[in-house]
Order: structure tokens, then sequence, then C-alpha cells
């Protein structure tokens, strides 16, 4: 059989997606590409599974498909600290997403659709995301940062290679490194060359994810395949949980 690529990050109407399982496995397919459904849990995300009877019926849903099985958390919401082992077990990848980041000490919370406090600049802003993003690497389970390079609205007009400097990219790679955390090229949250190409340089695995909420988006994973390629990533190198396994035992 020939090598198939994997969308490692799409959503259904289990949380903000506008298809249903089987739709999106379908459309997925029809693409060439094999589907995997992470769906938001969160209590922070309007339409998300948001406790554990939720969170079963989800598994329970995905177990009738072949579909990676992934789920999508907030590094700011609690959730995730509260699932027990036999649930997270039969995940086949966990997602985790900087939708906010804290503010040094301090529960606040900056979020990346929402404003931001005023007289925040992007540098010190970008230090304080870095700083979550290592706090995020040594705590958080998970198997794949997505869209990495996601900030705040107001900061992603501005260039990112002026944005992220060459010691943000640094630290945020490192930090990915050491914790065995794959570095997701997003369709919908492109990541600008340069952090990939630093990523891929520091011997992180690479994931693909179109973040896809429609039937336009899941499976297109066009640009972030071709985009791996070009930086001289090989396919079967792509991670694909159900060929390279989890981050770390699941019921850690």
């Amino acid at each position: 059989m020939s090598w198939l690529p994997r969308d490692c990050h799409a959503h259904t109407t289990f949380s903000d997606g506008m298809l249903t399982v089987a739709e999106l496995v379908e459309r997925v397919r029809a693409r060439g590409v094999l589907p995997s459904v992470a769906d938001h849990l969160s209590g922070d995300v309007v339409y998300a599974i948001k406790d554990l009877d939720e969170v079963t019926d989800y598994l329970d849903e995905l177990d009738e498909y072949d579909v990676g099985r992934g789920a999508e958390f907030c590094w700011h919401d609690p959730l995730w600290r509260g699932l027990p082992p036999e649930l997270m077990q039969r995940f086949t990848h966990l997602i985790g997403s900087l939708h906010g980041v804290f503010l040094p000490a301090t529960d606040q919370v900056v979020h990346a659709f929402r404003p931001v406090p005023a007289g925040l600049t992007p540098q010190t802003y970008m230090d304080i995301h870095i700083d979550n993003v290592e706090r995020f690497a040594r705590e958080m389970p998970v198997d794949i940062l997505a869209h990495p390079t996601l900030v705040p609205a107001v900061f992603r007009r501005l260039p990112p290679e002026e944005l992220w400097t060459e010691t943000h990219e640094d630290r945020l790679v490192q930090a990915l490194r050491r914790a065995g955390i794959a570095f997701e090229i997003s369709t919908r949250y492109p990541p600008h060359d340069r952090i990939v190409r630093r990523a891929f340089a520091a011997g992180l695995r690479l994931s693909l994810g179109s973040d896809g909420h429609t039937a336009a988006q899941v499976g297109n994973i066009a640009t972030p395949l071709a985009l791996a390629r070009t930086i001289g990533v090989r396919d079967e190198d792509l991670y694909d949980p159900l060929v390279h396994g989890r981050r770390m035992p699941a019921s850690r």
C-alpha cells in the first residue's frame, strides 16, 4: 500500500465543526488523506466536549470508525488535568493548543481570540508566550503542539519573522524537543518558513493538520505537505499516531 498523509487535526459536530464523524471521514478520504478527529475538549470553548460523560460518548463514536482518535486541549483550561487514565489511553494522540497564555505570577489569561490587555507590547507578549510554551512542554502530556505560531490577532498582523525572534523560535523548538512533542504545520494558521526549518533541523517530528471545520477545510493539507517536502522531510517521517504511537505511555 502506498503512503498516504494523515490530517491529525480536524473537527466535527462534537465541538465546533460542521460535519459528523462519518461525513468527515468520507470527505478526508476523498482527498487521498487519512482522517483523524481532534475535537475541542475544553471548558473555555463554547462548542466543546466539557465533561467525562461527553468524553466517553465521543470516544465511543470514534471507535466505530477507522480514524485517528484525537483531542485538542487548551493549555490554559484545566479539563485536561482531570481526565482519568482509562479515558486518556483510548486516544491515539493528544493535541495541545495555546489558545490562551497566563500572565506572569497570576491566573489572568491573554486569549488568542480576544482583545489583549491595554499596553501589552508585541515583544512583552512574546516573552510571556514563550515562557508558557516551556511550561506547557514540561507539564502537558500531549503529542502535538497545534498551530505553534498562533498569537492574538493584533500581533498576527506583524511580519512573523520580526515578531518571532530567533531566540523565541529556538526556545520553542528546544522545549518541544526535550518533551518529545511534535510541531504541527497547520493549514489554518500556517507557520513561517524559518521556524519550520528550525524545528526540522533540531530533530522535531512534524505533523500535518488542517484544523478543518468545514467540508472545504478538512483533509486540506496540501500546503503543509508541500512545505515539509520542500525542507527535506521524508513522507514516512511525518507524524502519524497510528504508525509512530504516543509520545509517552497513555496511562501517565
